[in-house]
């Protein structure tokens, strides 16, 4: 079985996520950073931790850097596809319109766009097939904030 090296996009800063802000770089100096478990890109589900590690290169990793596995596609106009994995640098705040991952009442963890509006917070999708999600701000919470992608090639967009 022949080894498929990962792609690594990392996010370019001051832009929003698209398609355009990423930069793709090379593999070299890996650090470990704790793989915690799967986000979902799509319905908010059960966050389930896991207890891996997965190397990333080191450029990729600031002070609080874990990594998510994404189930869904509700982010796929931000160029993150079902099965990539999300470097995420542990944040507690997100500025209006970051692509973020957020717990919801303590429970459900989801990786969305989280806009602050009068009335609450809105949690929308990178997917026009899906629909936002709206709360009141007590019931979501930030976990971090998106910085980075690893890409296994065979799952190729």
């Amino acid at each position: 079985m022949s080894h498929v090296t990962p792609h690594y996009l990392q996010r370019l800063p001051n832009l929003p996520l698209s398609d355009a802000a990423w930069e793709e770089i090379d593999a070299t100096d890996f650090v470990e950073i704790p793989l915690l478990g799967v986000v979902a890109a799509g319905l908010p589900m059960e966050a389930c931790l896991d207890d891996e590690a997965i190397h990333v290169p080191s450029r990729m990793v600031r002070r609080n850097t874990y990594a998510l596995r994404v189930r869904g596609d509700s982010m796929i106009d931000s160029n993150i596809f079902d099965g990539d994995i999300i470097i995420i640098e542990r944040f507690e705040s997100a500025e209006n319109g970051e692509t973020a991952v957020v717990q919801i009442n303590n429970q459900e963890v989801t990786l969305k766009r989280l806009y602050i509006e009068k009335s609450g917070v809105r949690l929308q999708p990178a997917n026009d097939d899906m629909p936002p999600i709206y709360l009141k701000n007590d019931d979501v919470q930030v976990l971090g904030l998106v910085m980075g992608v690893m890409r296994h090639a065979a799952t190729s967009h």
